[in-house]
């Protein structure tokens, strides 16, 4: 099952034996048993670009948000404004405090005028079910049901996902890049809910089913070995949306409401930000009123954005917290990486993310990867592949 992470022993999902029916490693990831590799990253992560990889993402939270004003209500709260957005059809979006601090990102799906489907991440799922409860008309129009324990997330990304899809659960239930629907009548009998969207930058879906069904899907998906299809587990999946530029909350921004520090020595609230701030190129409606909205604005001017870097030497790979300068031998800071690492599609060549004041792009950076070693890097836009 999925659902949020506790003070107890870590949760498995329900997909918990067939990972380990596939000898997958399997780690505490935010308070769930989860597979980070089955054969190794580098392989699954190729794989997932060439043909196609399947990822248990049941630790995901979903919401179902109700009401004859729903779309009016989240806008108000959100970055992105829902009502231009028609049935069937997904987006992107941030949810600010009143300080202008991304709380969390979510993508969302538009069942109809009444009815919104949400994905909060797994460690925020608590925190936003408690921020959306707060904020609810006094006149309870809108109601909020968390579906998150009872559903399982599979997703499967990569080139060959909709022959897969398409012979797993049929033609009518292969939908195209952030639409969704109601999973259609299949020979599996799977039910639940199917949209376009995912973490790797690739075509393919997310599929969310009943936890008892998660199995037989799992299994059945997977059974398409003549098509490319591979698990794959949490490293690859970062790797992935690494190269695409995707955000990941808690490591990219962390809100401050949570009272907690970042796993990586930064300066102190340096991973606040707000959506102008993260740079990213979809999510950002400043043409309605929402929570935060002029702390927004304000950052559009400001030269203190989130960057990619292609990194230019050989040496360690960039990683979280690393300090960027500069010149080569200058004791300014000028930014930190909050995201790096060897890019598996780049012949490992190394790659970063990360938040750098008055910079300009193809401009010429230097990263500290070890104590006694910087390197060379290029500010560049992303995807990087």
């Amino acid at each position: 099952m999925a659902s949020n992470m506790s003070d107890t022993s870590p949760v498995r999902t329900a997909l918990y034996h067939s990972h380990l029916e596939s000898n997958a490693k399997i780690i505490d990831f935010h308070g769930f048993e989860l597979p980070i590799w089955y054969s190794s990253i580098q392989e699954e992560h190729l794989a997932t670009r060439s043909n196609a990889g399947l990822f248990d993402v049941s630790h995901m939270g979903f919401f179902r948000f109700l009401g004859d004003d729903v779309s009016s209500w989240l806008s108000s709260l959100a970055t992105q404004e829902f009502s231009k957005f028609k049935p069937g059809s997904c987006g992107y979006t941030h949810f600010l405090d009143d300080n202008g601090h991304i709380i969390d990102d979510m993508i969302f799906a538009i069942v109809s005028e009444s009815e919104i489907l949400g994905v909060p991440n797994a460690s925020m799922i608590s925190t936003m079910l408690t921020w959306f409860s707060k904020n609810l008309p006094a006149d309870k129009s809108i109601i909020i049901e968390d579906k998150s324990k009872e559903t399982s997330i599979i997703a499967l990304q990569g080139p060959a996902s909709k022959d897969i899809l398409t012979s797993v659960l049929g033609a009518e239930n292969a939908v195209n890049r952030f639409k969704c629907q109601s999973i259609k009548e299949n020979d599996l009998g799977i039910i639940g809910w199917i949209q376009g969207t995912g973490y790797t930058g690739e075509s393919g879906v997310e599929i969310f089913v009943p936890n008892e069904q998660a199995p037989l899907l799992w299994k059945t998906i997977l059974n398409c070995k003549e098509l490319g299809i591979v698990p794959v587990g949490l490293g690859a999946r970062d790797t992935l949306r690494l190269e695409k530029g995707y955000l990941l909350s808690g490591q990219d921004f962390l809100w401050p409401g949570l009272g907690i520090s970042p796993d990586n020595d930064f300066p102190e609230n340096f991973l606040s930000r707000n959506t102008a701030e993260t740079n990213v190129p979809f999510g950002l409606d400043l043409n309605h009123d929402f929570i935060g909205k002029n702390f927004v604005e304000k950052s559009l001017s400001l030269n203190k954005k989130w960057f990619g870097l292609v990194c230019q030497d050989r040496g360690p790979s960039p990683r979280p917290g690393h300090a960027i300068f500069l010149e080569e031998n200058t004791d300014e800071t000028i930014g930190y990486v909050t995201s790096g690492g060897p890019s598996p599609s780049l012949n490992r060549k190394g790659i970063a993310m990360a938040y750098i004041d008055n910079v300009q792009l193809d401009q010429e950076v230097w990263i500290q990867v070890s104590p006694r070693k910087r390197i060379r890097a290029i500010v560049s836009i992303t995807p990087f592949v």
